[in-house]
């Protein structure tokens, strides 16, 4: 895999900006769920150090997941972008509809000698 040179910006995919931004959002997803739903209404304390876990769990959970899917991504071969490939009209061979095949003769199958 080349290196990119000096100056020249790298994709989201390769920059370590995406998976960062990617598990920011769910920490901070986390965080607002968790002090919602921990503090059991309106009428008590918010939980704070239930929310900061969460977003912190869900932080560190998301950002190995990125990395991982990251690490395992692969380039497809060039030869597999080359060639006609299979199935690519959506045309129907003449066999396929029936209509064309050639009917065997008198003498081609075991029950023609039958008659």
């Amino acid at each position: 895999m080349a290196e990119p040179k000096s100056g020249e910006r790298r994709n989201l995919r390769t920059s370590v900006k995406g998976p960062l931004m990617f598990s920011a959002f769910w920490a901070v997803l986390a965080f607002v769920a968790v002090l919602i739903f921990a503090s059991g209404g309106s009428a008590k304390v918010p939980r704070f150090d239930l929310a900061f876990t969460g977003a912190g769990i869900a932080f560190i959970v998301t950002l190995v997941m990125a990395a991982m899917l990251s690490m395992s991504y692969k380039d497809n071969a060039e030869h597999l972008g080359k060639g006609s490939g299979v199935n690519l009209s959506s045309k129907r061979p003449a066999s396929a509809r029936g209509g064309d095949r050639p009917q065997p003769g008198p003498d081609a199958g075991p029950d023609s000698s039958a008659h």
